[in-house]
């Protein structure tokens, strides 16, 4: 891969499951790594990375304009993978300062700093999730159920914020990136790794009938680092792999990892009853991830398609299964570690 004229980087999010695979491609390639985290303490890298002279940590919130002001000082280019994930919070408001606001903050500081790149990580539920022989594209237009989800609606106003600033100023750069189910090492809290923990080594397991655009982070991290340099001002890109239903992913884990599994279907009304006792719980003013919504999104069969990302961002496209095992084996070094 040929280096970038862009070398000092802001790298936001870097302690999530993308943003560790990012700042290692960013590291890789010869880049200066600028990187803004709460505590350097959750970095989870190895010592030869995280004792390289290309990265410095800043210790900050990216919701303070002056650590945001002051982590890009000297930087060409940024790259945000921050996201507000939690399907429990009850309020859109709660998800609007990392997903909506920091996209606005991020443009004062490229006009600050004279900064006219970035790479801004979204979701693939901003955008429609297609049928079977119908697979979605970027222009197709936002559906049922993750309208209405709070997460999704949350970083949906924030990819206007970032359209809006690219069609007004057409000689920045400025890429917005959706990546699917992401799977891979690195996943600390673990984000999508809770998918594969879930199931592992069960010899029952039931889980509803829908399914999810599974990637290899690693696929996704190089797609997200050639942005810096490929694509259009403007231009969104699905960051989506396999296309299958929970119960075929189960398998494919099981087979991985070296186990017997049984797969049973959770019968729709079962699904939805479980997501009214959530909503019931969250009209109390408790926090559960449980809310008709959201189980709502847990039955739909996600269809997409990543052609955009692999023509124009030299995505590449590898197997889940490698992606599997390193998360089975990332995690249990990393319990070993605690």
């Amino acid at each position: 891969m040929e280096m970038s004229t862009h070398r000092t980087i802001l790298l936001l999010g870097t302690t999530g499951l993308l943003g560790h695979n990012v700042l290692l491609e960013l590291l890789d390639r010869g880049y200066t790594v600028r990187a803004l985290v709460r505590s350097a303490t959750r970095l989870q890298l190895d010592n030869e990375h995280l004792q390289s002279d290309r990265l410095l940590i800043i210790e900050g919130s990216l919701l303070s304009d002056s650590d945001l002001q002051r982590a890009a000082e000297g930087c060409d280019a940024i790259v945000n993978c921050a996201g507000t994930t939690d399907m429990s919070l009850l309020q859109l408001e709660d998800y609007r300062p990392v997903n909506t606001t920091l996209c606005k903050r991020l443009l004062a500081v490229m006009e600050q700093h004279g900064i006219s790149t970035l790479v801004h990580v979204s979701t693939a539920n901003t955008i429609g999730y297609g049928r079977p022989g119908h697979e979605a594209d970027e222009d197709s237009p936002m559906e049922p159920p993750f309208s209405q989800s709070l997460y999704a609606v949350s970083k949906q106003e924030g990819e206007r914020e970032l359209l809006q600033a690219a069609a007004q100023k057409p000689w920045n750069h400025i890429v917005i990136v959706n990546p699917g189910f992401m799977l891979g090492a690195y996943d600390a809290k673990p984000s999508s790794g809770k998918l594969l923990l879930a199931a592992k080594g069960r010899r029952l397991m039931v889980a509803p009938k829908g399914g999810k655009s599974f990637v290899p982070v690693h696929d996704c991290a190089v797609a997200t680092v050639n942005a810096l340099t490929m694509g259009r001002n403007g231009g969104r890109y699905l960051l989506t792999g396999k296309n299958m239903t929970l119960h075929e992913f189960y398998r494919i884990e099981s087979k991985v990892l070296g186990y017997r599994q049984q797969l049973i279907a959770l019968p729709d009304w079962l699904v939805l009853a479980a997501g009214m006792l959530g909503d019931m719980l969250r009209s109390l003013g408790l926090r559960t991830q449980l809310s008709s919504n959201n189980v709502r999104q847990l039955m739909v069969t996600e269809h997409y398609s990543n052609s955009r990302a692999c023509q124009e961002l030299e995505m590449p496209v590898t197997d889940i299964e490698p992606a599997i095992q390193e998360f089975n084996e990332w995690h249990m070094r990393h319990l070993r570690q605690k």
